[in-house]
């Protein structure tokens, strides 16, 4: 910074201005400094800079997959927020491991990130606690925090969304509606069964535990719980499945237990069976599946400006954001019980 003052004939705290981007330096002095950057090759040195401030310009995002399209989305839209801030994002799958979440979270801490959003896969979150006295923020997406924290939190609307979709077929005729959801320890598993069960008692329904199948993803379980409900005696005419992965897993289940080629969109599914499936995916449109579609990247950008709010100091109570979901129909979810 030096050399840059002398070649600009400017002092050194107006280098430091124009590198920080602080106000205070006209344009023809910017722009010498600007030059003598260019001709010397001159690089900030940040990790002089995180010595001095505190802060590494970092923040670390803690996902379930980072290959999954609901969360690759939600990661995009965090990094963008992040680097309209002059922040690198850092990134981990955890795999639904809660000790490979703490794993990651800790190591994140200990590289000094400055804030963390995190999609827990563990509902006990004390271990934050030292973090949180260490200065880190942090901000749960997707589900809230466990026990022993109290922090921000944005998520889908599950319940509302869930309920739609259920409240959709029976609009449509359907009585005996299943629900093939993840396993009821999630959280989203758990608040899309609800909403479920809401719409069924607000049409004066029944609900049949014989008609839910609940647990983690595994086609071939979900083959044989699919089958299941198939051979019952009073079987169902529509199903509600709980996610984006259980969606794709339910229509190869009904290809594989279709006697003849299952055909999608306007055209019957096996056995005149009906389907809404929570999470668009593709190519969903393609195939006529009527989906109650999340918004991964309002949730991303939202989780991101609420982290930047507490770096830049805000101090008041834990917040809960609910991202709304909608109901997109294209087909599979209109059709009429057989």
């Amino acid at each position: 910074m030096n050399d840059v003052a002398a070649a600009a004939g400017v002092a050194l705290k107006t280098v430091s201005r124009v590198v920080n981007q602080e106000p205070g330096v006209n344009a023809a002095t910017a722009e010498r400094v600007h030059a003598a950057i260019d001709l010397l090759g001159y690089r900030r040195n940040d990790s002089a800079r995180t010595l001095r401030s505190g802060r590494t310009a970092s923040i670390g995002l803690v996902i379930e997959d980072v290959a999954d399209p609901f969360y690759s989305s939600l990661s995009r839209a965090v990094e963008e927020v992040a680097l309209r801030h002059g922040h690198l994002l850092f990134t981990g799958s955890s795999r639904e491991s809660p000790e490979r979440e703490r794993e990651l979270v800790l190591a994140f801490c200990a590289r000094r990130v400055d804030g963390l959003i995190i999609v827990p896969a563990g509902q006990d979150h004390g271990y934050l606690e030292p973090e949180f006295a260490d200065g880190i923020r942090a901000v749960f997406a997707d589900r809230p925090p466990g026990a022993g924290c109290e922090a921000d939190a944005v998520l889908c609307d599950n319940v509302g969304g869930a309920r739609t979709a259920t409240a959709h077929l029976v609009a449509g005729g359907h009585r005996r509606i299943a629900f093939l959801g993840d396993s009821p320890t999630i959280f989203t598993g758990r608040e899309r069964l609800r909403g479920h069960r809401e719409a069924l008692a607000e049409a004066g329904l029944p609900y049949d535990e014989g008609l839910v199948t609940m647990g983690p993803p595994d086609p071939d379980r979900l083959r044989a719980d699919i089958a299941r409900l198939l051979a019952a005696a009073d079987p169902p005419t529509a199903l509600v499945t709980g996610n984006g992965r259980f969606t794709v897993d339910t229509l190869r289940a009904l290809a594989a237990l279709s006697p003849a080629p299952v055909r999608l969109g306007a055209e019957p599914y096996l056995g005149g069976l009906a389907l809404v499936g929570f999470d668009d995916f593709e190519p969903a449109d393609l195939l006529g599946i009527t989906v109650v579609a999340q918004d991964p990247g309002r949730m991303g950008r939202t989780a991101a400006e609420l982290l930047f709010g507490r770096l830049s100091g805000d101090e008041g109570p834990a917040r809960r954001a609910e991202v709304p979901a909608r109901l997109i129909p294209r087909g599979s979810g209109e059709l009429p019980p057989a």
